[in-house]
C-alpha cells in the first residue's frame, strides 16, 4: 500500500506545467547569461541568501513564469524596498531579464531558471513570501492537458506553506475558462480567503504592469480575469 502510495506521488510529481519551447538566445541575451548570472542568478544546487533571516529585506514577493522579465522588472523598480525572485524555465527570457536589469541598475531581483515547483519545495522556506505573483500561466485549452495546468490542490497548498500568514496568491489568465478552474480550486483550499468582494474576480491592481501579451488579448477581445487570494 505505502509503496504504490509512493509511486503514484512520484509520477503526479513527473507531471509538468510546463514544455521547453526554447527559442534562439540572441548574442545579447547569451551574453547576459554568461556574464550577469552571477551577480543576479540563484542557483539551484546553492543555499540562497535570503534564507539567512539576518540577510533578509522585507517584503519578498516571488513570480512564477515572468516570460521576457519585462513586467517584474517594472515592479521592482516600483517597489525598491522589497526583494522580487523571478522563476522561468526558458533561457532566452532569463537572458532578457537579466540584459534589463543591468541596463537599468535594477539591483533587488533574484532570478532561477528552474522548474518553479521544485524551487519551491526545496528552495523557499516556509512562510518566507509575502507575495506569489503568477500572471498568464499556460491554459493547456485541451481537456487531456488539463492535468498540467499548474493551478491544481497541491500546488495551492505549496504555495499556502511558503507564504506567511496575511499574504497573497496573485493570478491572472486571459482564458475565462482556466480562471473558473482557478477560482474553483482556490475557493476549495482552506488556506485562502478571496480578496474579491464579490467573490470571485478583482480590478487589476496598479502595480501588475499590463503586458504585450495582455494589450494583444484585448485587441482580440479577450477578457483578462485577476484572482487575488489571501494567507489566513
Amino acid at each position: 500500500m505505502n509503496d504504490s502510495k509512493h509511486n503514484i506521488d512520484r509520477h503526479i510529481r513527473r507531471i509538468r506545467s510546463f514544455v521547453r519551447r526554447e527559442g534562439r538566445l540572441t548574442p545579447g541575451q547569451q551574453r547576459a547569461l554568461d556574464e550577469l548570472w552571477p551577480r543576479y542568478g540563484l542557483d539551484f544546487d546553492a543555499t540562497p541568501d535570503f534564507c539567512d533571516s539576518s540577510n533578509q529585506p522585507a517584503p519578498i514577493t516571488l513570480e512564477i513564469g515572468f516570460g521576457n522579465g519585462d513586467s517584474l522588472a517594472q515592479m521592482a523598480v516600483a517597489d525598491p524596498d522589497s526583494l522580487y525572485i523571478g522563476i522561468e524555465v526558458h533561457r532566452p527570457g532569463v537572458g532578457r531579464l537579466l540584459k534589463t536589469l543591468d541596463e537599468q541598475n535594477i539591483d533587488n531581483v533574484r532570478v532561477y531558471c528552474h522548474d518553479a515547483v521544485e524551487v519551491l519545495e526545496q528552495k523557499i522556506p516556509d512562510g518566507a513570501l509575502d507575495r506569489v505573483l503568477l500572471f498568464f500561466p499556460d491554459p493547456w485549452h485541451k481537456k487531456k492537458h488539463h492535468k498540467r495546468r499548474i493551478v491544481q490542490p497541491a500546488f495551492v497548498s505549496l504555495v499556502a506553506r511558503k507564504l506567511r500568514a496575511g499574504g497573497h496568491f496573485h493570478m491572472a489568465t486571459d482564458w475565462e475558462p482556466y480562471a473558473g478552474h482557478m477560482l474553483e480550486v482556490m475557493q476549495a483550499s482552506p488556506a485562502f480567503i478571496n480578496t474579491s468582494p464579490s467573490g470571485d474576480f478583482v480590478e487589476r491592481p496598479d502595480y501588475r504592469p499590463i503586458t504585450k501579451f495582455e494589450q494583444r488579448g484585448h485587441r482580440l477581445g479577450h477578457g483578462v480575469y485577476d484572482l487575488i487570494f489571501q494567507r489566513n
